[in-house]
């Protein structure tokens, strides 16, 4: 039952009026000139930016972070998460940027450099293959413009022109003397029912730039220096001019009132406005189509403006309008520019560099931060012009190429894919997607590409899963000594962008997410799975590969790269290696902590023995000698030849590396040594394996609801398998059924 006071259907709507009044004068939507220009010197630097400021003062907005990654700290955008539409919306989005990170960054010093010199001078091209999120990149940047222009720090503003009807019977200006209908020396706040005739700059242009140049100028540094503000303002606010019919309208009220200013800004109404991508209100996106972006149109031949006062009506206006318009003030977008002929877009590169762009009967001033986005093929051809190196120095090329970093890869999926299926997802679905889309996409290292040619060696030695792991978490194989392993680790970067020179660079060319989104929702309704399984999915994968229907699988293996069929076993393998992991955990026979213990216990005897040292024993309170059992026994189950000095001097001295690269942190041997303990792991479990194997039957029974031949100990070890199988990594009945039945068939039986 509702409580509260019923009210009826004026009330409610009174109330709500009241709020929208309220919020409507608190978010200043319409001021007069003089209400403006106060608003400008309290805060200088938030009513002058151009839209390359703009748009970089929006990144700063929403933060950032920085992220721990293997090539050392990233900073990430906030904006890109996205997270602000949760609060707008009142639900989830799922379309952000996973990853990118460097391409965040390379887009900001982009920005940067529009600032220092202060105009926007190049069209930024964001180029990859199909699919690398290059139109996500840019919808998430215009979302952020949206959210941003809701702020106080965001507030934009637009002016019009304002022609009320005097008692005269006449529309105010061009010599009428009714000024009564002023209020505090403007017409900006008369009701619409007192205005014969509103005209609203279509350019969106700073209403500063009603100020003469000279004047506007000194206005603009006495107030940054007032607000000792450091960086010089915009070429916008200091040398831009009016548009063409702007200029004509103020020129003719300037004459009719005698050069009295203060007159002509009576006629001047400011409104904030905001940004929207859906009304294509500074922030516009434009397909391929061969049309030059802006026109104009005569408007003193449209009937609906015969309000014109005679003096105005008199002149030949002209409004502009198009997609370079609807831009003005935010961004735009060319969505695969390079599709369009060469001549159809040649004016663009010109009109950037120049700021403004020639029409039939006047000149467009650009403010806007100009993006266009392309594919590798597109881009290949067009380096190919003979007229490309003249437009080269009007681009900024930035690259955006597929994820390498399948955790990353996988976020993807998690987020877009996940929340779509309406079926239980299991663990591990889009990992076995995320890691394969990966492998298809990495090159095989080449010595000669390295100065250092130790690292040459190494690098070129990886395998593809090898290497995926390595980008993924600087996971170095076993059969690396401490010291090739410490190359490796100091020179991840030079790894990661080795390829970035190459014609087809790391990234180039692979599975697209797209192919793997469409793979995955398939997957999840497949009638042999009772849910979003990875065996599902893998068998999508090789049907993918059986269709050779993509260049990318026309490949032709090298070293273990390019081998896309193959690297549907390599996935398959590394999936039961988690599921084995976590299928042992459940079991409970041995704690996690048992063999990290006894890790641990033998990094200490190690040491003491390196140091010819004696260790402390807890039991008998005396200091002993190192235990060579023990240490021999590890060193068993690690594979080492016994009595291997090398490998325990090498082991401390990691230890030893990490403790002055890490001061006051207690040394991680999971994180340190993870291949290590997974051996020590392995080794414990190794014992156990028919006893494994007894459960792992026995788990499969209890999920069929067969377990009539099993007796009440085993029924009840069973039950609690699968209940933390359930509780602790997120498993179902069918899904335990799918992964434990293939670990059961691949791994434990004989």
């Amino acid at each position: 039952m509702e409580n509260g006071p019923k009210l009826d259907s004026s009330e409610v709507l009174e109330r709500i009026g009241a709020s929208i009044r309220d919020r409507f004068a608190s978010q200043k939507r319409v001021l007069s000139f003089e209400e403006y220009l106060a608003l400008f010197r309290q805060h200088p630097w938030r009513h002058s930016r151009d839209a390359a400021r703009y748009l970089r003062d929006c990144f700063d907005h929403f933060g950032k972070e920085t992220l721990s990654k293997p090539g050392g700290p990233q900073t990430r955008f906030k904006l890109f998460d996205l997270a602000f539409l949760k609060e707008t919306d009142g639900r989830r989005r799922h379309d952000y940027l996973v990853g990118h990170e460097d391409i965040q960054q390379a887009f900001y010093r982009v920005l940067g450099n529009f600032v220092r010199e202060g105009r926007i001078n190049k069209l930024v091209m964001l180029h990859g293959p199909n699919g690398s999120a290059k139109t996500t990149f840019v919808h998430c940047m215009m979302k952020g413009l949206e959210a941003y222009s809701e702020t106080d720090d965001g507030a934009l503003y637009v002016f019009s022109w304002i022609f009320p009807r005097g008692r005269d019977g006449r529309t105010v200006g061009f010599g009428s003397n009714d000024d009564s209908m002023m209020r505090d020396g403007s017409f900006a706040h008369l009701p619409d029912a007192q205005i014969d005739l509103r005209m609203v700059s279509e350019l969106r242009e700073s209403p500063l730039l009603l100020l003469p140049r000279p004047e506007r100028r000194r206005l603009v540094r006495d107030a940054y220096e007032a607000a000792n503000i450091q960086e010089v303002p915009t070429a916008l606010v200091m040398e831009g001019q009016l548009g063409a019919k702007n200029k004509q309208i103020f020129e003719a009220l300037l004459t009719a009132y005698r050069g009295d200013l203060r007159r002509v800004l009576a006629h001047v109404r400011v409104e904030r406005f905001y940004v929207s991508e859906r009304y294509r209100q500074a922030a516009v996106t434009v397909g391929p189509q061969m049309a030059v972006d802006a026109q104009e149109r005569q408007i003193t031949m449209d009937r609906s403006l015969a309000a014109l006062p005679a003096s105005l009506a008199s002149l030949s206006l002209y409004e502009t309008h198009g997609e370079l318009v609807d831009a003005s003030g935010g961004l735009l977008e060319f969505s695969d520019l390079l599709k369009r002929p060469l001549d159809a877009w040649r004016y663009l590169l010109l009109a950037v560099e120049e700021g403004e762009i020639a029409l039939a009967q006047s000149v467009l001033p650009l403010n806007a931060v100009f993006v266009s986005t392309s594919n590798d093929i597109h881009l290949k051809a067009f380096r190919e012009h003979h007229e490309y190196r003249s437009f080269r120095g009007r681009l900024s090329l930035v690259r955006v190429p597929y994820l390498l970093d399948y955790k990353a890869e996988q976020g993807i999926y998690d987020a877009q894919i996940v929340p779509q299926v309406r079926t239980h997802v299991a663990p591990h679905a889009t990992y076995v997607a995320a890691l394969w889309a990966t492998l298809t996409r990495l090159r095989r290292p080449q010595t000669e590409s390295y100065e250092n040619k130790k690292l040459g060696q190494l690098a070129s030695s990886l395998t593809p899963i090898e290497k995926a792991e390595y980008y993924a978490d600087l996971v170095i194989p076993n059969r690396f000594s401490n010291e090739e392993s410490q190359i490796l680790r100091a020179n991840f970067a030079e790894v990661k962008h080795e390829t970035d020179t190459w014609p087809n660079y790391e990234g180039s060319t692979g599975a697209s997410p797209r192919e793997i989104r469409v793979l995955l929702l398939d997957a999840a309704q497949d009638p042999a799975f009772k849910c979003l399984s990875p065996l599902a999915v893998l068998a999508r994968i090789r049907e993918l590969c059986e269709a050779d229907d993509y260049d990318f699988l026309k490949e032709t293996p090298e070293g273990g790269y390019h081998d896309h069929r193959g690297f549907v076993d390599v996935v398959r393998e590394r999936w039961l290696d988690r599921v084995d992991d976590e299928f042992r955990r459940s079991t409970g026979l041995v704690e996690e902590t048992q063999y990290l213990d006894l890790f641990d216990k033998y990094v200490t005897h190690v040491s003491n023995w390196v140091k010819r040292e004696r260790v402390y024993n807890p039991v008998t309170g005396q200091y002993e000698e190192p235990d060579q059992k023990l240490m021999e026994n590890v060193e068993g189950m690690l594979g080492v030849q016994r009595n291997n000095d090398s490998f325990r001097r090498d082991l401390i001295s990691a230890v030893a590396a990490h403790a002055l690269d890490h001061p006051g942190e207690k040394v991680s041997y999971p994180r340190l040594f993870p291949r290590y303990i997974q051996q020590v792991r392995e080794a414990t479990y190794g014992k156990r394996k028919k006893q494994l194997a007894e459960i792992a039957r026995d788990v499969i029974a209890t999920v069929n609801a067969e377990t009539a031949h099993l007796d009440a100990e085993r029924i009840a070890r069973a039950k609690g398998t699968v209940e933390r199988l359930e509780k602790q990594v997120g498993y179902a009945e069918p899904s335990i059924r799918d992964a434990i039945g293939e670990l059961l068939r691949r791994r434990y039986e004989p």
